[in-house]
């Protein structure tokens, strides 16, 4: 039997789709992704009912994505399954397609590999109750390897554009909520969606509500992305709409990545909306919708933005690396009974309870473009949302590879080691609660910040995440951790060694 184990990437599957010159060799391959649907067709049967046999599918523009689709339908219509393919598609639209009057699909795949190189693909499914989790994903490829699928008809998917739909229900959001035909008249915006499939975020939301769009750029789908990374975290791709911005004399500009699940902003003056930033205005919006929600965050924010949460009255729940992880937590809070308006990681992942819980960095935009137009309006700027939002003088990252084979279980060691090690440092304090690996703030003499090292979630690295409030302080501390590391010779500490020099 095949063991298709290795394509499982969190709650996502993921994999090679071409064959480039030195890369990795393929494995969404026919056999794999026929199999890949008939066993999403069995899942549903099991977790849905007997009754579910709608599928939606959609990708985004990758190279590989028309012919993943045609065998994912072929594997799901073999399986019992009526195949609808929506063609270009994004992340959170294939999720809407389940709880929309009129679609209403007993379940949906989305194709793409978010922000990964053109070679790469992958997978994401929903159901109305929300995306499959990671145990359901390792049931599927279990499945998929043992071949063990319902009987059908190979009937050929149906076509539909279910984008045009989609596009409609987030115009409605913006003039719902600001009692205007066209309440971005006036104003110029562009969209930078990196040739992935967010382009049509300017033809079909903003420019039917009056915003003028011209400079958008990269808006026609090119798997290849000839540009730039379509990717909200990359410099490279927010120096590109930064500068759009600043040369059109745009209000606002917004970047998508891939497949439209994450963005990033740019604010009139060239500032950056993105990381903690984009939280902070976010959070500055709803806590004023929803007076001492909760905001759940990945374990890198940093201190400024939990000090701006508690002054705007709420309460910040600092949590895991991993948008299921933020998302999954913020239920689990609403379901205790604490209210829960947002989880979201500094990547840009998003979600709010309004919205089903669901990470789209389309939605994220529609709430800052209605505060815009609320803004215009009452002669003031975003910019006002962020005051008091205290920024790191130094912010930096660093990706230790591991060496050893156990890699988890050795860096689990290592976190250990330094937690202990911690409790010994004068000016040093752990954070309590914390929920992954080991954060410390260290006081003015020995830094002026914090650091964070961590697990990566599926990769043998170890992040650490260094801030602090002062120029010079996060060398000061990359060096107080330099020689400690250094005494574990499967974690590749060089990079931090260097800076620290």
């Amino acid at each position: 039997m095949p063991d298709y184990k290795k394509l499982q990437n969190g709650s996502d599957i993921r994999g090679v789709a071409i064959a480039v010159e030195g890369g990795k060799p393929v494995d969404l391959t026919e056999e794999a992704v026929r199999a890949i649907g008939g066993a999403f067709a069995s899942w549903l049967k099991q977790h849905a009912g007997a009754h579910a046999k709608r599928v939606s599918i959609g990708r985004d523009s990758r190279l590989s994505g028309e012919q993943l689709a045609a065998w994912l339908a072929d594997g799901l219509s073999t399986a019992g399954m009526e195949v609808t393919d929506f063609g270009l598609c994004t992340t959170p639209a294939m999720f809407m397609s389940t709880v929309m009057e009129g679609w209403a699909f007993d379940g949906a795949v989305m194709i793409t590999a978010s922000h990964l190189p053109f070679e790469r693909n992958g997978f994401k499914f929903f159901t109305a109750k929300g995306g499959l989790e990671k145990q359901d994903i390792a049931e599927i490829l279990a499945v998929a390897g043992a071949g063990s699928f319902p009987a059908g008809s190979a009937a050929p998917a149906a076509r539909a554009d279910f984008l045009p739909a989609y596009a409609g229900m987030l115009r409605e959001k913006i003039r719902s909520a600001t009692g205007m035909e066209q309440p971005l008249a006036g104003l110029r915006i562009l969209v930078d969606a990196g040739n992935g499939a967010g382009g049509f975020f300017a033809g079909e939301v903003l420019a039917p509500l009056g915003a003028d769009t011209t400079g958008s750029q990269f808006l026609l789908p090119d798997g290849r992305f000839p540009n730039h990374a379509p990717n909200p975290e990359n410099a490279a791709a927010m120096e590109s709409i930064r500068a759009a911005v600043l040369a059109n004399k745009a209000d606002f500009g917004i970047i998508f990545d891939t497949d439209v699940d994450r963005a990033g902003a740019v604010l009139a003056d060239g500032s950056e909306l993105n990381r903690n930033r984009l939280i902070a205005i976010l959070a500055s919006i709803l806590l004023r919708e929803h007076p001492g929600t909760t905001i759940v965050t990945d374990s890198i924010t940093s201190t400024g933005l939990a000090s701006f949460i508690d002054a705007h009255g709420g309460i910040h729940r600092r949590f895991k690396r991993g948008y299921r992880n933020v998302i999954n937590e913020a239920i689990r809070l609403c379901a205790a009974g604490q209210d829960a308006q947002m989880a979201i990681e500094t990547s840009g992942h998003g979600a709010l309870r309004e919205n089903y819980f669901l990470d789209d960095g389309a939605y994220l935009m529609v709430k800052l473009l209605i505060e815009l137009a609320r803004a215009k309006k009452e002669g003031r700027t975003l910019e006002s949302l962020l005051a008091g939002l205290k920024e790191p003088a130094e912010s930096m990252e660093f990706r230790m590879p591991l060496l050893a084979e156990e890699f988890a279980a050795y860096g689990s060691e290592v976190i250990s080691a330094l937690t202990e090690y911690a409790k010994t440092q004068l000016g040093w304090t752990l954070a309590s609660p914390n929920y992954e690996g080991v954060r410390v703030s260290l006081d003015a003499q020995h830094g002026d910040g914090w650091f964070l090292l961590r697990l990566s979630l599926h990769d043998p690295l170890m992040p650490l995440n260094i801030e602090s409030d002062s120029v010079g302080g996060a060398k000061k501390i990359a060096a107080a951790l330099a020689g400690f590391l250094a005494g574990f010779e499967k974690l590749d500490s060089a990079s931090l060694a260097e800076f620290a020099k």
